[in-house]
């Protein structure tokens, strides 16, 4: 079974991998993301209710799965930091000390991305994909708010087409510092 993950999905975990950069866009202090183990939470609601059939359908497969096939891909998925539950999803990403200094943010492959700082502790951004390998352009919008070095909010409207009709997504994402370790995770390139 074949199940095409729509863009704001792959762009919630590109940004959760790369949110590193927006610290100090939005501080002129030196103050810094804390490096280490994070870990970003991902709730996303579509207009459709599309997306969230495709994340049951996803975990439905997944409970369909033999023991050592269920085992075998979570541990796939454990290996990239991923975790799927009922309630929003997961990544774990290594943040080396080098990349919690970055001034400017990488953009996943085919984006484009535009961060504003609107205050202290608060950015706005924008950003644009463009359509590949099965996967429409994507635009969206939304604003992020960091609570120090060890924690973030942010809020996101992701409008992009399903079956080719429009869709928006609303995304909730929190980031929060686990360890300065981070064991067996690779930083996030």
């Amino acid at each position: 079974m074949h199940i095409t993950i729509p863009r704001a999905f792959v762009f919630a975990f590109s940004t959760a991998v790369l949110w590193p950069g927006l610290w100090s866009a939005a501080h002129a202090q030196p103050q810094k993301l804390r490096p280490g183990l994070w870990e970003n939470s991902v709730t996303m609601k579509s207009q459709s209710g599309q997306l969230e059939a495709a994340m049951a359908q996803m975990q439905k497969s997944m409970v369909s799965l033999t023991p050592a096939q269920r085992k075998q891909m979570e541990q796939a998925m454990a290996q990239q930091g991923v975790s799927m539950g009922p309630s929003g999803n997961t990544v774990k990403v290594c943040i080396s000390p080098e990349q919690a200094n970055l001034d400017r943010i990488p953009a996943q492959e085919g984006c484009t991305q535009n961060v504003q700082r609107t205050g202290p502790s608060a950015v706005a951004m924008t950003f644009s994909c463009k359509g590949t390998q099965g996967q429409p352009p994507t635009t969206g919008e939304g604003t992020m708010t960091f609570q120090g070095p060890t924690a973030y909010a942010g809020n996101f409207k992701v409008k992009t087409t399903s079956n080719g009709k429009p869709e928006q997504i609303d995304m909730v994402q929190n980031g929060k510092w686990l360890a300065a370790d981070c064991g067996t995770l690779k930083p996030a390139r």
